[in-house]
Order: structure tokens, then sequence, then C-alpha cells
């Protein structure tokens, strides 16, 4: 997808799951307990510290990160959503700008904490991505890093078996004979592609942490605890990690 589909397309293509502020609220209070665990073994206060949310589309989920942060930041190449975070932004310690975040304009080490919630795929160059993220942090900052996995039997954005995992003419193929899309735009990268593109970090890895106690990581939407998909998942991902669907990290700037 080239730039000018990114600042008119994202918003509107998975408007469904974007604007759906239950859903959303519930996805950045993963986040939150995730980073507020992270910062309670550091002794660290979040209140004191600067946000930047990379992919922030219409700030619902920024907006919820207000409370929590001094200074937060939202950024998108999406304009609409961009726009509509903006006019409905009532927060002082909040700001929406469109970004490219592969290139911002930012000066270095501006942030302590950024946010990179299943992005990366969505971009036109993950490395650059995490050259950018890397800059931006200050020394000992942080990025939480939740990332789809090209080998899952369900592809994510469109449910669909294998979708991620066959080459891309037969992705693209997939799409139209199912009348879904003309082309499948996602990229993404496998456990060893993953570790590649954030080679420069620390990883701190959160995954298994999530699956064996979903409720200390506000996760009981997806895994409760005790039951049988806990145990299925947890046996899968010792035995298997490199087929998790997801992975959740945080990655430090050493």
């Amino acid at each position: 997808m080239d730039k000018k589909q990114y600042q008119f397309g994202l918003s509107e293509k998975y408007r469904d799951r974007l604007y759906d502020g239950e859903k959303r609220a519930i996805k950045a209070q993963k986040t939150l307990s995730i980073l507020r665990d992270y910062f309670l073994g550091e002794g660290r206060e979040m209140k004191s510290l600067s946000l930047l949310d990379i992919g922030c589309s219409n700030g619902f989920m920024t907006e919820l990160y207000g409370g929590n942060f001094k200074d937060i930041v939202g950024i998108d190449i999406d304009a609409p959503a961009v726009e509509y975070a903006q006019k409905r932004n009532s927060s002082p310690n909040i700001r929406y700008l469109c970004e490219d975040a592969m290139n911002t304009n930012f000066e270095s080490e501006s942030f302590d904490v950024i946010t990179c919630s299943h992005i990366y795929e969505h971009v036109p160059d993950s490395k650059k991505l995490f050259l950018e993220i890397y800059r931006l942090l200050k020394k000992g900052g942080i990025c939480f890093f939740a990332a789809g996995n090209r080998n899952s039997l369900i592809e994510a954005h469109y449910k669909l078996p294998l979708l991620s995992v066959i080459p891309k003419p037969l992705s693209h193929f997939y799409l139209r004979l199912l009348g879904r899309d003309r082309y499948y735009y996602e990229k993404h990268l496998s456990l060893w592609g993953l570790k590649k593109i954030v080679s420069s970090f620390e990883i701190i890895d959160y995954t298994l942490k999530i699956i064996r106690y979903p409720e200390k990581y506000s996760a009981t939407d997806m895994i409760r605890q005790g039951s049988l998909k806990q145990k299925i998942f947890l046996a899968l991902c010792h035995m298997a990690y490199w087929l998790c669907p997801t992975y959740i990290w945080v990655l430090r700037k050493n």
C-alpha cells in the first residue's frame, strides 16, 4: 500500500474495529497493565513519563493513556482518522499529529515510552520503522510491541486460514477469489523476522506471562484462568513458540 492509500484508507477499511470504543478500551487496558507491571519492577512512576503512540488512528486508545502519562503524542499517517482525533480531543496533555512513523519530525531521544501495537505489518519498511523508534527513545526508554506472527493458522485481519503464510501472489488471488479485497498489503514476519527488526533492543517477553496470568494483564476477554484454552495455549507456546499467533514484547533501548 502506498502512502496515499494509507493516508485515506485504514480508518475506513477497519472501521468496525477502530471505532468500537469498548474493544479499543479493552485493548488499551492490556497495554497499560503491561506497562504498569514493567515500571513497577523498575521502581518508576509512569505519570512522569512522555509517550508516543504510533498508529493512534482516531485516538480512542491514546485518550485512555492520557491519565497515566505526563505528555502524550499520537501519530498516524491516516489523515481523516487524525483529524477525527483532534476534533474530539479534550485532554491538555495529548496532541495528535499526521506523521509518517518511519520518518518523523521529532528530535532524537524525545520520548520515554513508545507504543507500537499491531502496526509493523502495515508499514512499507518495518526495519526502518524500528530504526526510527530507536532514535526517538531516550536512553533506557522502552517500546511496547504487540506483533502478529506470519506463521499463523488464521490471519488476523481477514480471519482467513493461512493467508499470511502463503506467497504474496497467492494471497492476492485468495482475497480476490473470495471477494474480500484486491491486494493483501500486510507484511507479516515470522518470529525470526521480528527478532531481526528489533535486534538493536533488549527484549523483555510478556507473551507467556499474559497467557499464564490473564487476570493480572487484563486479558480475560481472550483467555480465562484455569480454562482448557489456557492450557492448550501454554502447551503450544512451550513446545512451538515460533507458532504463537501474537508476541507481546517490551523493547528496551540499552
